[in-house]
């Protein structure tokens, strides 16, 4: 059986995407919110809201329990300095905090991730399962002769 360590994650983010587009519904104010304070426009992608939300899922798959605050930083950039003497050095910015929070509650309504108490959000069976399963789907789907030896 196929973990999500055996695929390649863009794969396997794509693959996630297209079935969480059907059970998460984007905000209304989604469309319009920046992701990060480095950032000057909203996502131009059609399915960002859905394919946030498998990278998501994923992250907490993989580094769980992890909270809304070390999450942000890991989508987070960097905004860049003065421009008037072009002497101040670029600085790390945090992404999004309400995009992030906001996925995350409706991957909890779906039952996917859960909540631990002080310690931030950590992967349930059903969450696990459906990467599992996503990822033997991506597996028997790639065609890549590096991966063969993992079929």
């Amino acid at each position: 059986m196929a973990t999500m360590y055996d695929v390649p994650a863009d794969d396997l983010i794509e693959a996630l995407a297209e079935d969480l587009e059907d059970r998460l519904d984007e905000p209304d104010w989604g469309q319009f919110a920046k992701t990060g304070v480095d950032r000057e426009l909203p996502p131009e992608q059609e399915d960002f809201w859905a394919t946030r939300a498998a990278s998501l899922l994923r992250k907490v798959a993989d580094r769980g329990p992890i909270g809304v605050e070390r999450l942000s930083t890991e989508y987070g950039g960097t905004k860049g300095g003065t421009n008037r003497y072009r002497v101040a050095p670029d600085r790390r910015t945090d992404g999004s905090k309400n995009v992030i929070r906001t996925i995350l509650q409706q991957l909890e309504e779906e039952d996917l991730v859960e909540t631990a108490e002080g310690e931030g959000r950590r992967i349930t069976a059903d969450g696990r399962s459906l990467l599992d399963d996503t990822a033997g789907q991506v597996l028997e789907e790639l065609d890549r002769p590096e991966l063969e030896r993992y079929a």
